[in-house]
């Protein structure tokens, strides 16, 4: 998947020699790191590589834009090597690019591999169906033909050399052919009213005669051809094999139906079409049989509407079909992942007011947002690491978008899900967790030796531990160290450019290159020891039957896939130590071959999944026991096909049973991790696709696995669609995503873009399944082990929270079903859970901050399971977690009645009092006053015991504390429970008073609005007395050290009281204190 990070950059363009009508770039493409810019009055011809060259251009001059208009369509061959322009007076330019032999040196000893190009002017002639009145779409083009449509509705072929054809019209197939058959029905279940629904509809010509042509989207891999008519209706058309110059053979297949949409654009590989509309929304459609509406996706759910954004105006996919970027008429670009989550955008995310609209007022705070005049054309290179833009409007310059990739986890580079990395161009972006809980992204750049001739970064492979990296660019391959911080490097560079590098995998201390022999186009498999990157460590040199699709490797198995669908598995035998001081022997040997005929997609991943026997003697043993016992325990792999299905394949017979589709990665879980450690072994594998992350179990039977949903376990485990998962980290018990953040600087025109990592807990649903299926013995061992991992107490608290929420909803559910007998299942499973969380200390919390979450009808249940609240509440008090213990206050008031409560709470306030925890003791105190008068006038009204209320007097809020004194809380007239709280209170003061602790004092009567001035005028000549000035200057000077800001508004709190009560000896020495003269 990609990830933005850096700031965009600017390619600055030349302006024309004379000035256009219209302002704006008409056509972008980039074809073999070239870059082909085509304005109203220029061409402009750049290199994408490494460094962004300006390699040639081609001008008009001010009396042939007069003479033959502005540049208006555009296309250049497949090939690079001519470049088609359709001007506004209808004339027809055909230019040819030559490559020169003046080649640029861009700096240092090695040469850049860039020539200047030539474009020269072949042809320019008037085409026969120039009309004022015709408009044209874009033009598409194979090798030798170009094609495009017109608002008449008909369509225009032209051959390279500037040849001709007659105009045609589309062939439909006639009504019951067989083609078109199957009614109309809605495919769109969106928000949208009747009339913009989008509906398939059986062929119909005439509709498209009434509109006319706007865009037209060609792949010659599927043989396909998207036609896009004024009126909404996309043609899906069929194409000859042999391209477009069979124009007889171009056939509609299939009619789609959107009023709205203004663009489209065609994914080959995955076979999705992306429309775009109107209302600022892209719709994506799978052209597989039968044709269908996956999902649509927009900018809605961020607050931006239609209004906001404008119509779609660009849709460009990334090379590997796994990603688009989508631009808008009035504002900004952003980029999704198929699934629906959004990887990148440039519009600032300011709440859901539209006060950015660009067709409001304008905002300061939005002048450095990029694209902020809106998106006219987009374009990918060839690897994805950028995306070049050009403004609405815009002749001026392009914007580049730097990006990184991740978690492909396909084709013939292995991957780990327990190492977290981002591979750039020139670098990777490592995401690191090993120094504090918080998770963060380092950048790791390459060594400037070896990018420099090999850019850019092709394939990432990171060792099974995590620690090792392995990093292919165009030629060769470097290791790298994450312990030791080093790199490994060939020593010979001629052995390294003789390496093309088509993917990577690691055999334990073992790296594996798929390397493309140029000579001989064959590819084969080498063997390298970590320690030792060179021609003489070669350990095996394995010959490739063909080009693998996807590779896999399991211990010491290697698994090798060819086209269609031909598994070959490999064993790989090693004898003497992997060392630099020994002679190690490989040995390579075919251990199972199996050809599969199918018609489905083909593999995009492959991962073992090994059985229980093989994972329990890996787990007992380390290492694979012998060839013989482990492959009969290689019987299955999971298959991810370019479609989004996700598959199990049995290895023995061929046999492949479907799972689920519309996933875009998965990590196979099970026996992936050496380390003791890992809290997620009990998971086969987890999978992430449109309807989020899925996790699957292991489960005895004929369906050897399950899955469950997250968001069926826990609703807030459902990924935030901005998020995006990048890896796991087994030892915590975490996924690990990726979101996008953008940081605004005032000394830069554009933000910067930050991928910023998230980690979302799983420990509490890898709980809740273990006791699901009565393992409380592995569920203990894998709290046990996660006991001392972060947010390990809130996981404790959701795992209890989930079972206990489902039994509340078990209950309602069966409220009308008395008559059936009570299911216990749920019952035993939320003791079984309380049994387990009881083994840690945390449970006293997790039990109390589960109810206060819940409603207080349903403490009886939870506390039935989870113990007596007078009992929970005992052993916290005779703990001395007088916090907790409070918390329980009001579920004993709830279930054993207030007089309980009241004595409980007494007992506890005296205690905080001891411990001087004045806050907490103000709480009590409130509660007291409150549930005594309540008690007294028998209005116990179980509501006012609400979580709410228990939120309220065991945290701080913004409730304005109530007074001790007036008619609510004097403590003249109230009863004899009240008094027992004045009594302990009153104790308290005079201890305080007694040891001058007055710090203490002051803390006490603001906690607990104790009535001091009461208190004062009844003690002047008790404990509060002064023996005389100067003992009492010295003693309190002492108690309040004067010399913080705090003890000196303690005392001026002191001296207001003592004033209000006229105690002269304590004015007198407080004043001088404070040196206060005027008392």
């Amino acid at each position: 998947m990609y990830m933005m990070y850096g700031w965009p950059q600017v390619i600055p363009l030349e302006s024309g020699i004379c000035p256009t009508s219209h302002n704006q770039i008409i056509y972008l493409k980039l074809i073999n790191r070239l870059l082909l810019v085509v304005s109203p009055s220029h061409i402009e011809l750049w290199s994408s590589s490494q460094h962004k060259i300006r390699l040639g251009k081609y001008k008009r001059d001010e009396d042939s834009v007069e003479r033959e208009g502005e540049n208006l369509q555009a296309v250049w061959s497949p090939d690079a090597k001519f470049i088609a322009v359709l001007t506004s007076s209808f004339f027809l330019h055909i230019f040819k690019v030559q490559f020169t032999e003046k080649k640029l040196q861009i700096g240092g000893k090695q040469p850049s591999g860039l020539f200047l190009v030539t474009i020269s002017l072949l042809l320019s002639e008037k085409v026969p169906f120039a009309d004022e009145n015709l408009t044209m779409s874009n033009i598409v083009c194979d090798n030798k033909h170009l094609l495009l449509g017109l608002s008449d509705g008909s369509f225009q072929l032209i051959s390279w050399k500037g040849e001709f054809s007659s105009s045609f019209r589309i062939h439909c197939y006639p009504r019951g052919s067989g083609k078109n058959t199957e009614s109309a029905h809605t495919l769109y279940d969106g928000p949208a009213s009747e009339e913009d629904s989008v509906k398939m509809l059986t062929s119909n010509c005439n509709s498209a005669s009434v509109s006319f042509v706007i865009q037209l989207e060609l792949s010659l891999p599927l043989r396909l051809l998207v036609v896009l008519y004024s009126d909404g209706q996309l043609a899906l058309c069929s194409v000859h094999k042999k391209g477009l110059k069979h124009t007889e053979s171009i056939n509609v297949e299939r009619w789609l139906y959107s009023s709205d949409a203004v663009c489209a654009s065609l994914a080959s590989e995955t076979q999705i079409l992306a429309v775009g509309s109107r209302r600022g929304a892209v719709e994506l459609y799978n052209l597989e049989e039968p044709v269908s509406l996956l999902r649509t996706v927009s900018l809605y759910d961020w607050g931006y509407s239609m209004e906001d954004t404008g119509s779609v105006s660009y849709i460009a996919w990334t090379p590997d079909n796994s990603a688009f970027a989508v631009g808008w008429k009035l504002r900004g670009l952003s980029v999704w992942s198929v699934s629906g989550c959004r990887l990148m955008c440039t519009i600032r995310q300011i709440g859901l007011s539209s006060a950015s609209s660009p067709m409001g007022k304008p905002n300061q705070d939005f002048k450095y947002e990029p694209l902020m005049g809106g998106t006219s054309l987009m374009q990918w290179d060839e690897f994805g690491y950028r995306l070049y833009s050009i403004e609405e409007g815009s002749t001026e310059r392009i914007l580049s978008f730097t990006f990184g990739k991740f978690c492909l986890n396909r084709g013939i580079s292995g991957t780990t899900y327990i190492r977290q990395v981002i591979y750039a161009e020139d670098r990777l972006l490592v995401v690191q967790s090993e120094d504090s809980d918080e998770l963060k992204i380092i950048h790791l750049n390459l060594p400037v030796s070896y990018i420099s001739q090999n850019w850019p970064v092709l394939h990432v492979a990171a060792s099974k531990d995590g620690m090792y990296l392995a990093v292919a660019g165009f030629h060769g391959l470097i290791l790298y160290d994450l312990r030791y911080k080093k790199w490994r490097v060939f020593g010979d560079i001629t052995q390294e450019q003789r390496i093309q590098c088509k993917g990577l995998l690691w055999l334990g201390k073992i790296v594996v290159v798929c390397n493309y022999i140029d000579s001989s186009n064959t590819y084969e498999l080498l063997f390298y020891p970590r320690y030792h990157l060179d021609q003489s460590s070669l350990l095996c040199r394995k010959p490739l039957l063909g080009k693998p699709m996807v590779m896999d490797v399991l211990q010491n198995y290697i698994l090798v896939t060819y086209r269609p669908f031909d598994v070959h598995i490999f064993h790989v035998q090693i004898s003497g130590d992997l060392s630099p001081s020994s002679t190690p022997n490989l040995q390579l040997s075919t251990v199972r071959e199996l050809s599969i005929m199918t018609a489905k997609s083909h593999p995009a991943a492959m991962r073992f999944i090994p059985d229980q026997p093989l994972r329990e003697s890996i787990s007992k043993n380390g290492s694979s026991s012998s060839s013989d016992s482990l492959v009969r325990h290689l019987a299955r792999c999971l298959i991810l096909r370019t479609n989004g299905e996700l598959s199990l394949l049995d290895l023995d017979d061929g046999h492949e049973r479907k799972l689920t589709d519309s996933v875009e990665l998965f990590w196979v879980t099970c026996s992936q991790s050496e380390e003791k450690s890992n809290l997620i072994e009990e998971v086969s594998w987890l999978d992430y696709g449109h309807r989020g992350m899925q996790v699957w179990y292991p489960s005895p039977g004929v369906e050897s696995f399950k899955q469950e949903e997250f968001l069926q376990l826990d609703p807030e485990l459902e990924f935030d669609r901005e998020v995006y998962p990048l890896g796991l980290l087994p030892n915590a018990g975490v996924v690990v995503g990726i979101s996008q953040r953008m940081s605004f600087s005032a000394c830069t025109e554009f933000p910067c873009f930050e991928p910023s990592p998230q980690a979302q807990t799983i420990l509490h649903c890898l709980l809740r399944h273990l006791l699901q299926r009565d393992k409380s013995e592995e569920s203990l061992r894998l709290a046990h082990l996660s006991a001392e991992k972060p947010h390990f107490s809130h996981c404790l608290e959701w795992l209890l929270f989930t079972v206990f929420d489902a039994e509340i909803s078990r209950q309602n559910s069966n409220k009308n079903q008395s008559s059936l007998p009570k299911s216990t299942a749920s019952h035993s499973l939320l003791e079984k859970t309380c049994d387990l969380i009881r083994n840690f200390p945390e449970y006293h919390d997790v039990v109390v901050s589960v109810a206060r979450k819940t409603d207080g009808r349903h403490w009886a249940d939870l506390f039935s399971a989870a113990g007596r609240s007078t009992e929970l509440f005992e052993e916290c008090f005779q703990r001395r977690w007088y916090r907790t213990a409070a918390c329980y206050i009001l579920v004993i008031a709830k279930l054993e009645g207030p007089a309980v409560s009241q004595y409980c709470a007494l007992r506890l306030l005296q205690a905080t009092l001891d411990e001087s925890l004045y806050e907490l003791a103000g709480e009590l105190v409130r509660f007291l006053l409150r549930s005594g008068r309540e008690y007294e006038h028998q209005n116990s009204d179980s509501d006012k015991l609400s979580p709410r209320f228990l939120g309220y007097f065991l945290f701080r809020s913004s409730y304005k504390k109530q007074s001790l004194d007036s008619k609510s809380s004097s403590l003249k007239e109230q009863s004899a429970h009240v008094t027992s709280v004045k009594n302990i209170l009153e104790s308290h003061a005079s201890y305080l008073m007694s040891g001058k602790e007055l710090s203490k004092l002051v803390a006490f009567v603001k906690a607990t609005q104790f009535d001091l001035v009461e208190y004062l005028q009844r003690e002047r000549n008790g404990c509060a007395r002064l023996e005389n000035f100067a003992s009492g200057l010295e003693l309190i000077g002492e108690k309040l050290h004067m010399g913080t800001l705090q003890s000196r508004l303690d005392a001026e709190f002191l001296l207001a009281h003592m004033c209000s009560v006229k105690f002269k000896e304590w004015i007198v020495v407080l004043a001088t204190l404070l040196r206060r003269a005027e008392v």
